[in-house]
């Protein structure tokens, strides 16, 4: 039975260091049976691109989705292997729509969410964070023949048709915009790009991951990335991207933290700029 990293230690150090020990006669070799590998559960929505997404196969080092016969890859996934692998544990990657990753952190289903979660306040107060594993800014995502391409800061966005993702900072930030019409969330990011396209709304608020990716995808979309005192409003918390794990859990934030705090925003940034080269194009 594979062991989720939930599991926690080994009930004694004897146990940690414990073999099994075969004679095979006539070989001349002893085989070691150690103990078996931990498997490290990391949930994420698969379809979160840059971060995550599904493909139909294992390129680029993609994973198997647990009880799928898709695969999962993006900046999240390339986290979650090199976690993983820091740790010498198997990585298992479950698929969870976006409302969803809290709560199967807390209740013990998945050792962490790896899902572009921004650490805020209020998701604290439920789960623990590790240290940042990505810085991401607050953009704007239009189309390139509206009226909003031609702004230059979020003041000149006044009017617009707007939303952003269910549950994200990025939808409380449409408010800084003046006179918006404010449509309701949707629930995740394909949905919100599809509402961009097909002229629902004019204006879609979100990182620059995400943003970028659907302009590399989506010619016809353009990102506005606005001068700091003409851009956006946000506070650290808006920008810092962690990884969720359950309350309490030291040995894994400790783990995940030795790894990331060994990284930089230009190791962060390089790593991105692979997903969003690498991410399925729209069709």
């Amino acid at each position: 039975m594979k062991k989720s990293y939930l599991w926690r230690k080994m009930t004694s150090g004897l146990m940690a260091a414990a073999v099994t020990v075969t004679a095979m006669p006539g070989l001349g070799l002893t085989m070691v049976q150690a103990e078996e590998k931990k498997t490290l559960k990391v949930a994420m929505e698969c379809s979160y691109a840059p971060y995550n997404w599904t493909q139909p196969d294992d390129s680029n080092g993609a994973v198997p989705i647990n009880d799928s016969n898709e695969y999962a890859y993006g900046y999240d996934v390339m986290m979650a292997k090199k976690l993983a692998d820091s740790m010498g544990a198997e990585l298992e990657i479950q698929k969870i729509e976006w409302d969803g990753l809290a709560p199967a952190v807390v209740s013990g289903k998945i050792d962490a969410a790896i899902a572009g979660m921004s650490i805020t306040s209020e998701r604290k107060q439920s789960v623990d964070f590790t240290k940042p594993y990505y810085y991401a800014n607050v953009v704007a995502l239009v189309r390139k023949d509206t009226p909003q391409a031609k702004a230059t800061s979020v003041e000149e966005l006044r009017g617009a048709t707007a939303t952003s993702q269910l549950n994200t900072i990025w939808y409380d930030q449409i408010d800084q915009v003046p006179e918006v019409n404010k449509l309701p969330a949707i629930d995740n990011v394909p949905g919100m790009i599809v509402a961009l396209t097909s002229g629902k709304c004019n204006l879609i608020v979100t990182d620059i991951p995400t943003a970028k990716a659907a302009a590399f995808a989506n010619p016809e979309l353009t990102v506005l990335q606005f001068p700091e005192d003409k851009g956006f409003k946000t506070s650290k918390e808006d920008v810092e991207i962690g990884i969720a794990i359950k309350k309490g859990n030291k040995e894994l934030k400790d783990a995940m933290d030795a790894v990331l705090g060994k990284m930089t925003p230009a190791d962060f940034d390089k790593m991105m700029d692979e997903a969003i080269q690498k991410q399925p194009l729209a069709k």
